[in-house]
């Protein structure tokens, strides 16, 4: 089937060759709801998490609106890191290959990490779309070798990143020099209420589309909680990355620190791991991308702010090594594994102060299963380990927590037909020396009753 729906946006003949060549056939519902409004010059904003095809929603109605016959730039789209721009950059070049050769579509991405005198040389002619990193692209912008007043159509994407990590100002300088008609496309999982002075700013009445985050998280995804327990933390990731044997495994981490210590330890272990943080040069981050992606790697070990919106293929599952404090980065997470209708494992680690996490969790949609991992082997537990929500049977069971072993039969309760006799109750201490005195002086008194009686 071709891409036929498609063809209904109107778009040009290369657009829907390229989504032919790519297997594109039916719309998300992203696309459905803002290529017609892009298209007609409206701002819109973008509100969804990975995976819902977000990226095609702007990149397919900005290339069918530049015009070829002016060499100047008419699109700029950002991102807040280095990866996600140059995976923006990528898609883009996917779509502009099929662009006739006298019509062809000129786009540069701009990046930090790369030689700037080079990159200055290269914008002697300006292309029709730029990518890249908001503080290069404020960089050039600055130095005057980016002309982005001839620009109407701006992308800002995962815009909630760009907040947390201090970039927004930097595309305020990249907006404020664009034209005045400017349209403003914003991308976002969460819109905090710290951008929404910059939004209003930008944007005029704008088509705010969002897609529910339950019908986000891919339906085949088992999710996992695998208690902690007594373990020690670091030793136990690298048993759990052990039993999987997985095609590509995301182990995620809330610190760059902890990262290292998790790949640290999976390489002494002698699995195939990367790693994945900020702390890391832009050439090291590239090269482990390079090798991820020409599967090389069977373990990735990355921080939220690394690998937010970058798109690998093959991920068979997602290990948390613990939960993140704000809980969309674990649909983030989660939804690189599970893509194009395969199946993926979602493994949590899990101790007793995640509880409130997991019930938020749940409350989004998330269903969870509980299993434990001994001596090499993997348990279904029927019931919620202690302190996780979930229906538990009345029955005791053996815990660290509570080193009581369950009722045998020989349980007094059992013996007696289901009543249980009355236990003695416990007398304290200073009861029993009471006890004690008060039957000496009894004794006392029967001696001298007696010894009265002789006489």
């Amino acid at each position: 089937m071709k891409s036929e729906n498609f063809k209904r946006f109107e778009l040009k003949p290369f657009l829907i060759e390229a989504l032919d060549a790519q297997g594109f056939t039916l719309p998300t519902e992203i696309q459905e709801r803002l290529i017609p409004a892009i298209r007609n010059g409206r701002d819109v904003i973008g509100q969804s998490q990975t995976g819902t095809g977000k990226t095609l929603s702007f990149l397919l109605p900005i290339l069918d609106r530049i015009d070829t016959t002016k060499d100047e730039v008419q699109a700029v789209i950002t991102a807040p890191t280095r990866e996600l721009a140059t995976q923006l950059f990528n898609e883009l070049k996917k779509l502009v290959e099929h662009c006739d050769e006298q019509d062809q579509i000129q786009a540069k991405l701009l990046v930090g990490g790369t030689d700037r005198a080079r990159t200055i040389d290269r914008l002697k002619v300006q292309p029709h779309i730029v990518v890249g990193t908001a503080g290069r692209l404020a960089d050039l912008v600055e130095e005057k070798a980016l002309h982005v007043y001839t620009a109407k159509m701006l992308v800002v994407d995962e815009a909630d990143q760009m907040l947390d990590m201090g970039f927004i100002d930097d595309v305020d300088k990249v907006a404020s020099r664009m034209a005045e008609d400017l349209q403003m496309m914003v991308f976002s999982a969460t819109i905090p209420e710290k951008l929404q002075p910059f939004l209003k700013k930008y944007m005029t009445d704008p088509r705010h589309v969002q897609v529910d985050p339950k019908r986000v998280a891919a339906t085949k995804i088992e999710h996992r909680i695998v208690p902690l327990r007594h373990r020690e933390k670091l030793s136990f990731i690298v048993e759990l990355a052990q039993s999987i044997n997985p095609y590509l495994a995301i182990v995620f981490t809330n610190t760059k620190d902890e990262a290292d210590e998790v790949a640290d330890a999976m390489l002494e272990a002698g699995l195939n791991v990367e790693r994945l943080h900020g702390g890391l040069q832009p050439r090291q981050r590239k090269q482990v991308m390079k090798q991820v992606n020409d599967v090389k790697v069977q373990y990735l070990v990355a921080t939220d702010l690394a690998a937010r919106g970058i798109d690998v293929k093959g991920v068979s599952h997602i290990i948390n090594y613990g939960l993140p404090q704000d809980l969309d980065f674990y649909i983030h997470r989660v939804g690189r594994t599970a893509r194009a209708g395969a199946d993926g494992i979602a493994l949590t680690i899990y101790d007793q102060q995640d509880q409130q996490a997991i019930e938020k969790l749940q409350k989004r949609g998330i269903r969870f299963t509980y299993f434990d991992y001994k001596k090499g082997e993997w348990t279904k537990l029927d019931r919620a380990p202690l302190g996780v929500p979930g229906k538990r049977k009345p029955t005791r069971t053996t815990t660290e927590a509570n080193p009581t072993p369950a009722k045998s039969s020989t349980d007094p309760q059992k013996r007696t037909g289901g009543k249980a006799k009355a236990k003695p109750k416990r007398v304290k201490p200073a009861h029993k020396k009471k006890a004690r005195f008060k039957q000496a002086k009894e004794a006392q008194r029967q001696r001298r009753v007696s010894s009265k009686n002789k006489k």
